[in-house]
């Protein structure tokens, strides 16, 4: 009986220890488990801080990319109309034409002027087939066939299809002639009208005839004189079929109608 009571007493103790293992086993297993998950999440804290950091990194690199462009952009916008402006105040003109030695105060301007010499005219009417060296010459072209006149006088009512049309008129109701001539001191309202005046100081005939050589000192005079060599006669008369090259011929033919 003694010898049955020894070996349950062994039997409970050697459970014991199996079960006081068993603990100490599933103890350290969780207390393993617990430090690997503390490790894992601070990894993953670590590595979203440091993928957080370098986002903001990259946009702050974005930002001061895109905050230097446009601070680049602005200083040559800058720099273009500050030496535009510049060589307008001061009449420098920098940039020359190889071709005819023209001056320029911008870059762009010898670009169009060298359609000039190219005979380029890259600005196309879908109605007429008209070129023309710059798109702003096409727009007002335009405007002869939809008849379009966006510029109006104040004064009478007058529409025009170009802004300076609108400004030669304006003199004529204002009175205003801002071309003196620097020789007879005479005043224009238009600036053509002085370069013709000009001529009459100068001796300048630069119109000439191919066919008879002689030369004038306005295209108007070119035009009139050209009509003896092509028997052009665009003048007229409303009651018989008299025509002349010459209007104030036709005037004087007209009074032999109106008894004057």
């Amino acid at each position: 009986m003694n010898s049955m009571n020894e070996k349950a007493s062994d039997h409970a103790i050697i459970f014991t220890k199996e079960t006081h293992q068993s603990n100490l086993f599933k103890t350290d297993y969780t207390e393993i488990k617990l430090s690997n998950t503390i490790v894992s999440s601070a990894k993953e804290t670590t590595r979203q801080k440091e993928e957080d950091a370098e986002n903001q990194k990259n946009e702050t690199s974005f930002q001061n990319d895109e905050k230097r462009s446009i601070s680049n952009n602005l200083m040559r916008h800058l720099t273009v109309q500050t030496s535009k402006y510049q060589t307008i105040h001061t009449g420098e003109k920098p940039v020359r034409c190889y071709v005819c030695k023209h001056s320029f105060n911008q870059k762009s301007n010898p670009a169009i002027h060298m359609r000039t010499h190219t005979s380029e005219k890259p600005f196309k009417c879908e109605i007429c087939e008209h070129s023309f060296y710059t798109k702003n010459a096409l727009i007002i072209h335009m405007r002869t066939h939809t008849g379009e006149k966006p510029f109006k006088c104040d004064v009478c009512k007058h529409n025009f299809n170009q802004k300076g049309n609108l400004a030669k008129h304006m003199r004529t109701d204002t009175g205003e002639k801002p071309y003196k001539c620097d020789v007879c001191k005479h005043n224009f309202n238009q600036k053509g009208n002085l370069a013709k005046h000009m001529r009459t100081h100068t001796g300048e005939k630069s119109f000439k005839c191919d066919v008879s050589k002689h030369s004038f000192n306005q295209k108007g005079n070119l035009v009139k004189h050209m009509r003896i060599h092509n028997g052009e006669k665009p003048f007229k008369c409303d009651i018989c079929k008299y025509s002349s090259n010459w209007k104030n011929v036709l005037a004087m033919h007209v009074r032999i109608h109106t008894d004057e």
